[in-house]
């Protein structure tokens, strides 16, 4: 367990997404909500699902946001 909950930790400007197989770092935590927000808007099915868990884990402020189950 972490000593500080990980949602409490300060957000670099960095993050690292990985949707659909495909891995990328991002320097503007911003540009890349926008990006994941604008994908959940133009697609449907499995792509927008796959957008919309990524988009809600950069909401929370994570690290590093995947679509995968673990």
């Amino acid at each position: 367990m972490l000593a500080i909950p990980e949602l409490a930790m300060p957000r670099s400007c960095k993050v690292t997404t990985v949707c659909n197989g495909k891995r990328e770092v991002w320097t503007d935590y911003e540009q890349a909500k926008a990006f994941f927000l604008e994908m959940m808007m133009t697609t449907e099915g499995e792509e927008r699902d796959r957008a919309e868990c990524v988009y809600i884990q950069l909401i929370h402020g994570l690290g590093e946001c995947s679509d995968e189950d673990e």
